[in-house]
């Protein structure tokens, strides 16, 4: 998973990010309200781990402004030393999806974003055949049938189909999209992306005659929507 984790205390961050960074997951480090908010308009993240009290705007009013602000807000993660009921309540009522009290052991923490992930985010890594619509991923091959026509993809092509239609709707950015696919830090060239998608698109015919339709989110990355069935017409 890509999480952002924003906590104003050095060593509360430093345990959060090495504990899921030695657990496989990519994670950016925030150190107050304003710095998050900014990246969230530009960045795409499975998870925010954030703590209540921050000197320039609370756990809570930063879940609040998710829900306002964004079309598919950010599952979110309290991390706090708060424990009374009416804070646990106030916590899930502004919109979190779970609620850890401080000190956590690693192991819990884990499993807490684990659940959250089975609960909000795409499935795992794709071992069996899917089906979106028309289209049928099968991983052991790296092909995709559509309309009794199977196409072969290169390996990096596949995962790139697969992380936009295990995404459908949602913006991914183009960040989020080369971490998912090429691994941290890819030594790319700029382009290497956008061909890929044109390629894709191209490959699988992705039109709204198929019922999807695959398009560039300016100045952020690409979403892969599901059309209704008359969608294309008129």
């Amino acid at each position: 998973m890509r999480i952002a984790v924003l906590d104003d205390e050095a060593a509360a961050l430093a345990f959060v990010s090495q504990t899921l960074i030695e657990a496989g997951h990519y994670c950016y480090e925030f150190h107050n309200a304003r710095s998050l908010s900014t990246r969230l308009r530009q960045d795409t993240f499975d998870l925010v781990i954030l703590d209540w009290n921050m000197p320039d705007k609370s756990g809570p009013e930063i879940i609040a402004w998710m829900h306002e602000n964004m079309d598919k807000p950010v599952p979110s993660l309290l991390l706090t030393n708060r424990n009374s009921d009416e804070d646990i309540v106030a916590g899930l009522a502004a919109g979190a999806d779970d609620y850890v009290i401080k000190p956590v052991q690693p192991a819990v923490l884990l499993a807490r974003i684990a659940a959250i992930h089975r609960r909000t985010g795409p499935r795992e890594a794709i071992t069996a055949n899917e089906s979106y619509g028309p289209y049928t991923l099968h991983p052991a091959r790296q092909t995709v049938t559509v309309e009794d026509e199977t196409i072969t993809l290169t390996a990096k092509e596949f995962e790139l189909a697969a992380t936009l239609f295990r995404n459908l709707h949602r913006p991914l950015s183009r960040s989020y999209l080369l971490e998912m696919v090429w691994g941290r830090n890819p030594d790319l060239p700029t382009r290497t992306l956008d061909a890929h998608i044109s390629r894709i698109r191209a490959k699988l015919g992705l039109r709204p005659e198929r019922g999807f339709r695959l398009i560039p989110v300016y100045s952020y990355g690409y979403r892969l929507e599901a059309l209704e069935p008359d969608a294309g017409e008129g």
